[in-house]
């Protein structure tokens, strides 16, 4: 007779090492998330105990939150009294580096009512430095030219104007297009300009505008009519 061999033993598989670090993963997730869940029973239970507490530091925030309010409002209150008040002697507008010059003209505009008023200026600015709408709705876009020397510094002439003429209008969407200079401005410049419909400031008209007398489309000829009507057209 022949014997019956044993039935043979299936091996059990063992899990894999990317099973078991997924396994471990979802424990130690499991124990973190169990832990989370007592700390913040515990938190509730606790709160709830101790009412007072919750209601203290809903006080404190709420004082907290009056007070940030607070100071925001009147730090805005000392930005509009301190616009409102701006001026600039040109003495002072010469001693400015070029930089600090066209924040200047970006805080004039402002002064005049130009809230969205920036500077723009640096490298790769295609010939604007600072951008404003005026109350009117007017976009515009601004060239600074600050000289060192001032009126005995070099002037500025008609490649200026053309590259302000380049940009103004087709690349940044200018109605009022203008140059802005504490020196002097050559004749061809400001013929150019005129047939243009460029705006010139020279050093004289800058002086009147810095001083705070009037915003500076009352102090120039042949601006665009406003974009749409306000209380101020």
């Amino acid at each position: 007779m022949t014997r019956r061999r044993p039935p043979a033993r299936r091996r059990t598989r063992r899990p894999s090492k990317r099973q078991q670090q997924k396994d471990s993963q979802l424990i130690a997730f499991a124990v973190v998330a169990a832990a989370v869940i007592g700390l913040v029973v515990m938190v509730v239970n606790w709160l709830l105990a101790h009412w007072w507490v919750l209601l203290i530091a809903l006080v404190l925030a709420a004082l907290a939150g009056i007070g940030w309010l607070s100071s925001r409002r009147q730090q805005a209150r000392w930005e509009a009294v301190r616009a409102q008040g701006l001026r600039y002697a040109l003495s002072q507008l010469d001693a400015l580096h070029h930089a600090k010059f066209e924040e200047a003209v970006r805080d004039l505009m402002r002064r005049d009512g130009c809230q969205d008023a920036q500077r723009v200026g640096g490298g790769g600015d295609l010939g604007a430095d600072v951008k404003a709408t005026d109350p009117l709705g007017r976009r515009w876009v601004i060239q600074c030219k600050h000289r060192r020397n001032g009126a005995r510094g070099s002037a500025v002439g008609t490649p200026d104007l053309q590259v302000l003429n380049g940009t103004a209008r087709p690349v940044h969407g200018a109605d009022v297009a203008v140059i802005v200079t504490n020196g002097r401005v050559t004749g061809p410049a400001v013929t150019l300009a005129k047939q243009q419909r460029l705006h010139v400031v020279d050093r004289q008209t800058l002086a009147v505008w810095a001083s705070g007398s009037r915003p500076l489309w009352e102090l120039l000829r042949a601006v665009p009519p406003p974009r749409r009507p306000t209380s101020l057209s």
